[in-house]
């Protein structure tokens, strides 16, 4: 089995303003590919080539030798998130049930804002925020470089690329506005919520 680029579910002008066409052709058509050249390489003619991408992942977090097939793989499951998580004129209300939870786990919707953005901002250098369901609750994490939740027995149902060739084109080093816009006009609310089930 080798891996593929995802198609995306819109143009890719469709996210402009808030993501250029320029960033997403360079971020998903080159970044990401490179990502998926780079795993397909390691996987070929091993063991790892017959099982699901979260097995790669949760089996090579646990070598250091495996490093580089880690951080590859799990670029490829963290970008495949990221395109479902945005959405042409995102942002705006939640479905009720997933506003009703982050409330029930947040206390209140800017609360959950609030953490999210800073865990983007905070992040040293390249990374991930997230929020995940860890059990039955949501809480805020950021991961450094590739990891994500995953790999600490959660399932991540938003995530937020703080690399610098996610946003460095259209908001050079002003990475607070970047994740202000991804909240407020590109997160697919409605994609966040069924991962819920």
């Amino acid at each position: 089995m080798s891996f593929k680029l995802p198609q995306l579910d819109y143009t890719k002008d469709a996210l402009s303003p808030i993501m250029s066409e320029e960033t997403l052709d360079l971020h998903h058509g080159k970044h990401h590919q490179t990502y998926i050249d780079k795993l397909n390489g390691f996987i070929k003619d091993t063991d790892m080539s017959n099982i699901s991408l979260e097995e790669i992942i949760l089996r090579s977090s646990k070598e250091k030798s495996m490093l580089a097939l880690f951080n590859n793989a799990s670029q490829h499951w963290n970008h495949n998130l990221f395109w479902k998580c945005m959405k042409p004129k995102g942002g705006g209300k939640m479905p009720s049930r997933l506003e009703k939870k982050i409330i029930s786990d947040f206390g209140d919707i800017d609360e959950f804002k609030r953490q999210f953005k800073d865990a983007g901002i905070t992040q040293f250098g390249s990374g991930w925020c997230w929020l995940s369901l860890n059990n039955d609750k949501l809480v805020v994490t950021k991961t450094a470089n590739a990891a994500n939740p995953l790999i600490d027995q959660m399932k991540p149902i938003l995530g937020c690329d703080v690399w610098e060739h996610s946003y460095y084109i259209d908001y050079r080093n002003r990475r607070p506005e970047y994740l202000d816009r991804f909240m407020d006009s590109l997160v697919n609310w409605e994609y966040v919520d069924s991962l819920l089930d």
